[in-house]
C-alpha cells in the first residue's frame, strides 16, 4: 500500500479527491495506541490499489479539527472523497487488512447479507481478559473498533453511563452492552453458531 505524510488539510483533500478510495491515519508520535496502528498499517502490503495518508496531530492541526475528530489514532476510510467511516484505536492487522482491502467497512456483517453489527470494544492495555476477547473476535472474522478508556476519559464516562459498570472488557454490539468476556451473549448478539 502506498503511504504518503501530510502536512494540512489542504494536502488531505487534494489527496483523497483523486482516488476512489483512500485512508487517513491522525495519530500522536509517541502515544502507545497511535504507534501500535501506524506500525501495524505499515506491515500491511496486501492491499495495493488503496492509498493511506497519515499525519501526526501533535504536528499538524488543522485536519482533526475540520474532520471533528479528537481521538488518535483514528483511521478514517474516505470514498470518492467523501468521509465515510472512522475506527478509533489500534486494531489488529487482520481487521486493518479488512478495512483497507474494502470488506467489512460497516462493521460485522455475520453470515447473511444485510445483517450488519456495529461493535465497539472497551478495553485498557493491562486487561488479559481485554485480549482474550479480541482474540476471540478476530478468530471469528467479527471487525470491531477498539477503544482504549484508559486513554480517552470521556470514552469510559460514556461506557460507564451506559453498562453502569467500570470493568473491562466491556462489548457493545448494536448499543447492547456486554462486561467481561461473556462468549454466549457475544455469540447470540452476533448470531454466531
Amino acid at each position: 500500500m502506498e503511504t504518503t505524510s501530510i502536512h494540512s488539510f489542504k494536502d488531505l483533500e487534494t489527496g483523497v479527491s483523486t482516488r476512489e478510495r483512500s485512508f487517513l491515519l491522525l495519530y500522536k508520535s509517541g502515544a502507545d495506541q497511535s504507534d501500535c496502528a501506524l506500525e501495524r498499517l505499515q506491515n500491511i502490503n496486501s492491499v495495493k490499489s488503496s492509498k493511506l495518508f497519515t499525519a501526526d496531530v501533535s504536528k499538524v492541526r488543522d485536519i482533526h479539527e475540520r474532520l471533528d475528530i479528537t481521538t488518535a489514532p483514528s483511521l478514517v476510510v474516505f470514498d470518492k472523497g467523501e468521509m465515510v467511516n472512522i475506527i478509533k484505536g489500534c486494531q489488529t492487522e487482520s481487521a486493518y487488512n479488512s478495512i483497507l482491502s474494502g470488506r467489512e467497512i460497516g462493521g460485522y456483517t455475520g453470515k447473511e447479507p444485510g445483517k450488519s453489527k456495529q461493535v465497539i470494544v472497551y478495553t485498557t492495555p493491562s486487561c488479559s481478559w481485554c485480549n482474550t476477547l479480541k482474540t476471540y473476535l478476530d478468530q471469528q472474522g467479527v471487525r470491531f473498533r477498539e477503544i482504549n478508556v484508559a486513554a480517552d476519559t470521556s470514552a469510559a464516562e460514556a461506557m460507564v453511563r451506559k453498562s453502569r459498570q467500570q470493568g473491562v472488557p466491556q462489548t457493545e454490539i448494536n448499543g447492547q452492552m456486554i462486561v467481561g468476556f461473556d462468549k454466549n451473549r457475544i455469540n447470540q448478539l452476533l448470531e454466531i453458531k
